[in-house]
């Protein structure tokens, strides 16, 4: 309808001078037309007199369910779940501390080479609630909430933190590279936001073959500093791709702050800027996280578009067992920043208001939850290490010639030299 009206429009400026010079009047619809921009570019823009730059507009509001006392604000929002739904969520946010607070100190201790926690971003484990299972997820490595969720064992944990014979990766990654095909998980990397275009790449697979799923994609706001974050976004809404892109902005990447990191606001803006539906919530209100991503859900499956989340959180804990946050922010910061708002306290608070949860039940759940964490803890460190010969598989379908000549090569070394390989600390052949 715009070009057609632009054509009449464009016909009649070359004609609306009469014969003796005098000029005739546009009409009412070319002349409204003419205040809308006409450039195929910005075709939502229009015309203005005013010599202005615009540097900031209102900044975008954060969605909240429940305060930090776990009192829901409107009734309208009062989350529709079980009470073993609620229950259950609650003891893997138990849970999950337990196992951060156990493999923190195992790498403290040397016991395992590398971890990272998730203290004081435990909420996060709403928006695996609001998933279909079969929904196929790109995290970023403080996901491991998601996975508990889904219904991945501290087994499973353990052994691909130790890197044994029983890791689903074979030892091939570092500890908390989880990945499952059975979870529908795909493998964390190292590098940062290559998972981005890479979960739009999957959702637009799913659009194709109208499976009505979606992917979701985590990160942090320091990951949206990289290219492959625009490309990913850029993407994902330029071919209608039906995938959650949700930015865990916990106010530090690694050393930086936010100050430091962008002038704009925040991450949730830049998804407006490539016109993308975009919502900012609450990152500690593990209802707040839920709808939304109930919602963003719905909104990627049934009109195949993307989604941005910016979840607001705070990094409790260091970047990783690598880093000593100290350094960059003062301790009382962290201690204020617990005790003012948990996510932990704060869906207990909610529980205790439904009378779905009594004090006392915390000191044996967080008992029990240790108990089982260092239950298969103790079991993944007797395992051994994964056999030698993983390291030549599934890479080609047909091992190469190459391979099979290096292949053979190291089984002969070690064969000849058993005590310096270790070969007893790995599986047999």
């Amino acid at each position: 309808m715009l070009s057609k009206l632009a054509t009449r429009c464009m016909r009649g400026t070359l004609m609306n001078h009469r014969l003796d010079g005098s000029k005739m009047g546009l009409s009412t619809s070319c002349q409204l037309l003419r205040k809308k921009v006409m450039f195929p570019g910005a075709l939502n823009s229009e015309y203005t007199h005013n010599l202005q730059f615009v540097s900031n507009v209102q900044s975008i509001p954060t969605y909240q369910v429940m305060d930090t006392d776990g009192k829901v604000l409107d009734t309208a929002h009062e989350p529709q779940v079980s009470k073993e739904d609620a229950r259950k969520l609650y003891k893997n946010m138990l849970t999950l501390n337990a196992m951060d607070q156990v493999l923190y100190e195992a790498q403290r201790q040397g016991r395992i080479s590398f971890y990272m926690t998730s203290f004081g971003e435990e909420a996060l484990i709403g928006s695996a609630a609001a998933l279909d299972p079969k929904d196929m997820v790109f995290g970023q490595y403080r996901e491991a909430g998601v996975l508990l969720q889904r219904g991945f064992t501290l087994t499973q944990f353990m052994n691909q933190c130790y890197s044994n014979e029983r890791d689903l990766g074979k030892g091939r990654q570092m500890p908390i590279h989880y990945g499952t095909k059975e979870l529908n998980f795909q493998t964390i990397s190292s590098p940062l936001a290559t998972q981005i275009p890479q979960a739009t790449g999957a959702a637009y697979a799913m659009r194709r073959e109208g499976n009505r799923l979606c992917t979701i994609c985590y990160f942090g706001e320091g990951a949206a500093s990289e290219g492959d974050f625009h490309a990913g976004l850029n993407m994902a809404a330029t071919l209608g791709c039906p995938v959650i892109f949700y930015c865990r902005n916990n106010g530090y990447a690694i050393s930086t702050p936010s100050i430091e990191q962008y002038r704009g606001d925040g991450i949730a803006s830049r998804g407006l800027g490539y016109g993308i539906d975009t919502i900012r919530v609450d990152g500690n209100d593990i209802w707040a996280i839920y709808a939304a991503t109930k919602a963003a859900r719905a909104i990627a499956v049934e009109q195949n578009k993307p989604v941005l989340i910016e979840a607001m959180t705070y990094r409790v804990s260091h970047h990783s067992t690598s880093d000593d946050s100290s350094a960059y922010r003062p301790k009382k910061e962290v201690e204020d920043w617990s005790k003012r708002d948990n996510p932990i306290s704060r869906m207990r608070a909610w529980l205790e208001n439904k009378g779905w949860w009594t004090r006392g039940e915390d000191v044996e759940i967080s008992k029990s939850a240790k108990a089982e964490v260092l239950a298969a803890f103790a079991a993944a460190e007797k395992l051994k290490k994964p056999a030698i010969r993983h390291l030549f598989e599934d890479v080609y379908d047909e091992i190469p010639l190459s391979l099979q000549r290096e292949r053979a090569e190291i089984e002969e070394l070690v064969q000849k030299y058993p005590d310096y390989y270790q070969v007893n600390d790995f599986a047999k052949q």
